[in-house]
C-alpha cells in the first residue's frame, strides 16, 4: 500500500465514522446556531463600525463552529486504542506520519462540513457570498481546522482515557473561543485582553474571516494567514512526531 493510499483510507474511515453518528452531526450545529440566534439577537442593539452585532458576530461564529469538532476529532485515537484498532494500523507497512495525516485530513473534512453549513447562512445577515469570497473563507477555515485537529490528535496521542481527553479538551476550547475576539472588537478591548488575545491562534482566523466577509479587521490579512499557516504547519509536524513515538 502506498502512503497516499494509506492517507486516503484513514481519511475515508474518519469521514464515515462522522456521517454514521447522526446525533454527533446534529449536535455539532447547535452551539454555533445558538450563539448566532441568542447572543446575536440579545445584543442586536449594539452597533460596531456601522454594522449590527449579528453581522459583526457572524465571521467569529463561523470560526468558532470549527473549534469543538476539530479538537474533539482526537477522541478517535483513544477509541481506536481502546478497541485495539490503533495497534493494527500502527504496525501496518506504512509510515505513522501518513496515519496522522489521514486522521488530520479526516478531522478537517468533518469540521469544514459544519463550517461551510454555517457559512452558507451568511445571506441571513446581509453578507454577500460570491465565489471568491466563499473560496477564500474556506481556505482560511481549512487552516484553522488543520491546526486545531492536529492539537486534538497530539493530546489524544499522549492520553489513554476518554475522561482525561474530555477534561483537557474543555479546558482548551473555552479560552480559545472567548479570547479569539469572536464576540468583541479587538481594537476596543482593554490592553491586557488585547495582548492575551493576540496569543490565541484562533484570533487570527476570526480576524481573517472578518476581513473576507465583512471587510472589518484589526490585524493585517497577510499576518493572519502567516500566523495560521505557521501554527498549522508546526502542529502537523509535532503531531507526526507524536504519532511516530506511539507504542
Amino acid at each position: 500500500m502506498s502512503e497516499f493510499e494509506a492517507i486516503y483510507w484513514v481519511w475515508w474511515r474518519e469521514l464515515r465514522r462522522y456521517t454514521r453518528d447522526k446525533s454527533r452531526v446534529l449536535s455539532s450545529f447547535i452551539q454555533p446556531l445558538l450563539f448566532l440566534i441568542v447572543l446575536g439577537s440579545g445584543f442586536g442593539f449594539v452597533k460596531i463600525s456601522n454594522l449590527n452585532y449579528q453581522t459583526f458576530l457572524f465571521p467569529g461564529i463561523v470560526a468558532i463552529s470549527l473549534v469543538g469538532i476539530s479538537i474533539s476529532s482526537g477522541i478517535s485515537v483513544i477509541w481506536d486504542r481502546e478497541f485495539g484498532f490503533l495497534k493494527e494500523i500502527l504496525v501496518a507497512p506504512v509510515s505513522r506520519t501518513s496515519i496522522f495525516v489521514g486522521k488530520a485530513l479526516g478531522g478537517c473534512t468533518t469540521a469544514l462540513i459544519q463550517g461551510i453549513f454555517i457559512l452558507c447562512l451568511s445571506f441571513l445577515f446581509g453578507i454577500n457570498l460570491d465565489f471568491l469570497t466563499f473560496f477564500s473563507a474556506v481556505l482560511v477555515m481549512l487552516l484553522i481546522s488543520l491546526g486545531l485537529v492536529s492539537v486534538g490528535l497530539i493530546i489524544a496521542s499522549l492520553l489513554e482515557t476518554i475522561e482525561g481527553f474530555g477534561l483537557i479538551m474543555n479546558f482548551l476550547i473555552m479560552p480559545l473561543m472567548f479570547l479569539s475576539a469572536a464576540f468583541f472588537p479587538l481594537n476596543q478591548a482593554p490592553y491586557w485582553l488585547k495582548t492575551v488575545s493576540l496569543t490565541d491562534p484562533l484570533t487570527y482566523g476570526v480576524d481573517a474571516l472578518r476581513q473576507i466577509l465583512i471587510k472589518n479587521s484589526f490585524i493585517s490579512f497577510s499576518l493572519d494567514v502567516l500566523v495560521l499557516s505557521s501554527f498549522s504547519l508546526i502542529m502537523v509536524l509535532i503531531g507526526g512526531i507524536a504519532f511516530n513515538r506511539q507504542k
